[in-house]
């Protein structure tokens, strides 16, 4: 079979990130804005295009001055660096529904190459448009700094007010282009 186009429907998605904060707890926001080119073979999931960006500017973290600071040159450097991309390279199927997405991830003008844990949560006709959609979850783990996202504090009980490690995970459902 050949591969169908998928067009993610950002109402029922999520790109969202989770990073210690204060070495106590987790710092969690996610993005407004993205869109994705999701190319798939229903009947080999290996043999798929992805093509992911992020409005970098468009981070929520629930609280403004933080996603102010988040935004300037100390972290995402958003005048210089608007976009955060991903583009898949390889899919490898690990177990039934479970993927390992690899592919190389754009932050702050540096690329690095990350692999996703992806489940596919399967489709559904959509009662609404009857439209074919599917379900993709997963998340990663970076270290923020092999990005150029190095700014952080020292806190006055020992250790740092940002953590090194940041969890991305997504949601999507997109539905299968006309």
């Amino acid at each position: 079979m050949a591969r169908e186009k998928f067009n993610v429907d950002t109402v029922h998605s999520e790109i969202g990130f989770s990073v210690k904060h204060m070495m106590i707890s987790k710092a969690k926001g996610h993005f407004n804005d993205f869109d994705a080119v999701i190319e798939v073979d229903p009947e080999n999931l290996e043999d798929s295009n992805v093509e992911a960006t992020i409005d970098v500017s468009s981070i929520d973290t629930k609280n403004n001055d933080r996603d102010d600071h988040l935004r300037s040159g100390d972290f995402f450097d958003v005048e210089n660096h608007p976009k955060a991309t991903f583009v898949a390279n390889d899919v490898k199927k690990k177990s039934d529904n479970n993927y390992d997405v690899t592919g190389d991830l754009t932050l702050k003008g540096t690329t690095k190459p990350v692999t996703f844990d992806v489940v596919f949560e399967g489709q559904s006709k959509d009662p609404m448009s009857g439209n074919i959609a599917a379900g993709f979850s997963g998340s990663t783990k970076i270290n923020r700094k092999d990005f150029g996202l190095t700014w952080n504090a020292a806190l006055e009980t020992g250790g740092v007010l940002v953590g090194e490690e940041v969890t991305i995970n997504f949601e999507i459902e997109a539905q299968k282009a006309e």
